[in-house]
């Protein structure tokens, strides 16, 4: 696996990452807060998910610890801003640079902070892409960098190929495109890159950000709610919009000092997303420490 410092230089290796999707179990029905098992064609007991796919994943020994539907292309929503920030950090960027917000940056974008005319950084548009999923964000990184937006484009899936992301398709970077696709799989190599980085790792686990503008400062929070709920959490990115459903990818701390990347998408609801990747993670903790069949205590 490669970081995203390793993909500037010819792509390093990355350690052990995990991805997961759900949301914090007080704020789940009653029975989707009750693990859910069943029985795999060896008699083994796994999880029984209710997302479209989900995967946990060690990259630093390239094993899936386990899937199902991990190889499945799906719509990816937000989850696109993290090749989005791969792709930006590999042009070596000056992150202190200021560039301008077009009106077509914000317009229609769903979820942004961002005002016409006004002067950000690159570092604090890095920051609301990854943080509060900023759409308008991530349209100002690809339409400043070299060539405009349809080369940033061009350059996303280059990478996807270069990476060898063979489910990994974008149209445009920010998500909000239903064409941008991936799978479970692919995603798990884009987190722990992100994750591990160096700089954009602590963005993803940073619980909010003060961002500034020429003209006025604003905080955000992060849309990762496992951040407020979980202490093994190192880092994550959600994702949505109606034809990818709810999409989370975070990467755990596991007791022993590894780290795993868990990945869910296509939950039905934001709650089952953050909860499913809970499920996963404790799931995966206690079938490591010998428990039968896993275990979750919550």
């Amino acid at each position: 696996m490669t970081t995203v410092r390793g993909v500037r230089s010819q792509l390093v290796g990355l350690g052990l990452a995990v991805f997961v999707l759900g949301i914090p179990v007080h704020a789940v029905a009653q029975r989707a807060s009750s693990p859910q098992f069943k029985l795999d064609l060896l008699g083994n007991q796994v999880p029984a998910v209710r997302a479209a796919a989900a995967i946990i994943y060690n990259p630093q020994t390239g094993q899936i610890l386990w899937g199902e539907n991990q190889h499945a292309r799906r719509p990816i929503a937000s989850l696109t801003k993290l090749m989005t920030a791969i792709t930006f950090m590999a042009g070596h960027p000056d992150l202190s640079q200021r560039v301008k917000v077009a009106a077509s940056d914000v317009r229609r974008a769903s979820v942004t902070y961002l005002r016409t005319g006004e002067l950000v950084s690159y570092n604090d548009l890095l920051h609301l892409a990854l943080i509060a999923s900023d759409n308008g964000a991530a349209r100002v990184l690809a339409r400043t960098s070299e060539g405009g937006t349809a080369a940033f484009i061009a350059r996303m899936n280059e990478m996807a190929q270069h990476l060898g992301l063979t489910n990994s398709e974008y149209a445009d970077p920010s998500g909000l495109d239903d064409r941008n696709v991936s799978s479970a799989y692919d995603i798990s190599q884009m987190i722990a890159m992100v994750t591990s980085d160096p700089l954009l790792g602590p963005i993803t686990r940073a619980p909010r950000y003060e961002a500034r503008t020429n003209l006025r400062r604003f905080t955000v929070r992060n849309t990762n709610r496992l951040l407020d709920s979980e202490p093994d959490v190192v880092g994550g990115k959600t994702g949505f919009i109606r034809k990818a459903g709810y999409c989370l990818a975070t990467l755990f701390q596991v007791p022993d000092g590894a780290q795993v990347a868990v990945v869910v998408l296509g939950a039905a609801n934001s709650t089952t997303r953050f909860w499913e990747a809970r499920h996963l993670f404790h799931w995966f903790v206690g079938r490591a420490a010998g428990h039968v069949g896993g275990s979750d205590p919550h």
